[in-house]
């Protein structure tokens, strides 16, 4: 009776082996659809956001100094010498910020004529120093530094406290970055695209440019003219790489 039943049972197993046999070759397994997706190109649009922040300026930044000229080196550079010490305390006096050295110089004065080698006839030397102060110190302070020995003034420009500056800063490159999206968001509305992801950020600049109020010029005794400032512009420019 053993070898009787034994045939049946084989017949049962065999159609169930066959229908799993057939789901196997028929079923996509899950990794084979991930590369098919993963072979799509990739799609991205490149966008460049600008941001401008305009702050107040509360700072003025100054680089004036001492020249003389005479007939010998050590006599040019002693009074150079004599005033700069002047200068200087005078301007530590006044509590000022950032006080440097920002160059010293000691040339030869020259006499040329056509039919003879040039011939030295003095030396010139200069000893120029930098600093910043409050915008609304800065005009009496530089009438004070005349008095004090200074005889050319070399720059002035405005700016903002540091801190005041780096949140400027920091806002532009948030401007900067919204207005990359605006302008990402408004392409792909237009061609029925939608933003997916954002593959890359580049933060390309977020700094202001100095804004002078004199290049150069000479001081003088009667020097009296306001220092007055004005806003100051700090921007910023953000591209992005955006998939869609």
């Amino acid at each position: 009776m053993m070898n009787r039943f034994m045939p049946t049972q084989l017949n049962v197993l065999s159609p169930i082996a066959a229908v799993a046999l057939a789901l196997g070759l028929f079923s996509i397994p899950p990794n084979m659809e991930a590369a098919s997706a993963q072979e799509q190109p990739s799609r991205n649009l490149t966008v460049t956001g600008q941001g401008i922040i305009s702050i107040p300026t509360t700072l003025t930044q100054v680089r004036l100094g001492v020249e003389v000229q005479g007939k010998t080196a050590q006599e040019v550079q002693q009074e150079v010498a004599r005033r700069s010490q002047a200068l200087v305390e005078l301007l530590r006096s006044r509590n000022v910020e950032k006080l440097q050295t920002t160059g010293i110089q000691l040339n030869p004065i020259y006499r040329s004529n056509a039919n003879e080698a040039p011939t030295i006839t003095g030396y010139s030397a200069s000893n120029i120093v930098s600093f910043r102060l409050a915008t609304d110190r800065a005009g009496t302070l530089l009438d004070e530094a005349v008095n004090a020995g200074a005889t050319r003034i070399d720059g002035v420009s405005f700016t903002a406290a540091d801190e005041a500056m780096e949140t400027a800063r920091q806002q532009a490159i948030r401007a900067a970055t919204q207005d990359a999206l605006t302008q990402a968001d408004t392409v792909l509305s237009a061609l029925n695209l939608t933003r997916r992801e954002i593959v890359k950020i580049q933060v390309n600049s977020a700094s202001p440019s100095p804004q002078p109020m004199y290049s150069r010029m000479e001081a003088t005794a009667d020097f009296s003219t306001p220092v007055i400032g004005g806003d100051r512009e700090i921007s910023a420019s953000v591209t992005l790489d955006i998939s869609y």
